[in-house]
């Protein structure tokens, strides 16, 4: 029996590459669709986590601890009730919904963890330091809304509510809806070095989002409306307000 030839080699060769290159992408967005939906399954862990909690605190959502004293760029938690993706302070004490993992995540933290990052996230190293140093998970958590770059001498800055069941209306009069969201976090290389880095997920073009009601939705990042673009140095001073920007425009969506 004669072997192929070849020409009729390079042929077969030539389809499996153009099959390959139709694939491929395929095979990507599916991969991509899957992280998508499993960081939707997380946030809506981390919503019965909240109401459990909330539960248990006569209705309020975690809160606090008070910030320590601004001192350094890698604190990115300046003021008390800061909208922020940390889990624990540069001291180690929790925050946000790190409050949450001693109880209502204990057996399953790594929810606050998206499959979805675009940068590589060791997740248990990350756990590892709450305790110990400062930890950041891949969501950001509303908390109280606090933009401020320095808490205020008189102690913790009050948020306006802190009622799972009646969060009040953002600073554009719009009811409060989002409560927890993807990063979608652009850094100036500048600030490298103190461990403050660009964390963003789905490839920027998707922000998953949990609903003050437990709801989870998916939207599109059209127009990077759910970036918070910090590459330029200067912006570092607004970063809390732009954070809170995106969870305000997740409250618009319907």
């Amino acid at each position: 029996m004669a072997g192929f030839t070849l020409v009729e080699l390079l042929v077969v060769l030539a389809i499996i590459a153009v099959l390959a290159a139709l694939l491929l992408p395929v095979l990507a967005s599916a991969k991509q669709a899957g992280h998508r939906v499993r960081c939707l399954s997380n946030l809506r862990q981390v919503g019965i986590a909240i109401q459990s909690y909330a539960d248990d605190h006569s209705g309020q959502i975690p809160y606090g601890p008070k910030a320590p004293p601004f001192t350094s760029p890698s604190s990115f938690y300046p003021s008390t009730g800061a909208p922020t993706s940390l889990l624990s302070l540069q001291t180690g004490a929790p925050v946000g919904l790190g409050l949450l993992l001693e109880q209502h995540l204990a057996r399953e933290p790594k929810v606050l963890f998206c499959p979805g990052a675009d940068q590589p996230l060791d997740a248990d190293a990350e756990l590892a330091k709450v305790g110990r140093f400062q930890a950041q998970s891949s969501y950001y958590y509303r908390h109280g809304g606090n933009t401020e770059l320095f808490d205020s001498p008189a102690g913790p800055n009050p948020a306006p509510s802190l009622r799972l069941d009646n969060l009040g209306a953002n600073r554009d009069g719009v009811p409060i809806r989002t409560l927890v969201m993807d990063t979608q976090f652009l850094a100036p290389p500048d600030l490298a070095a103190f461990n403050v880095k660009s964390r963003t997920h789905h490839r920027l073009a998707f922000a998953n989002l949990l609903r003050t009601d437990g709801s989870v939705v998916s939207r599109p990042n059209r127009d990077g409306r759910f970036t918070v673009d910090l590459r330029e140095y200067g912006d570092i001073r607004d970063a809390f307000s732009r954070i809170l920007k995106v969870l305000e425009a997740g409250d618009r969506e319907p």
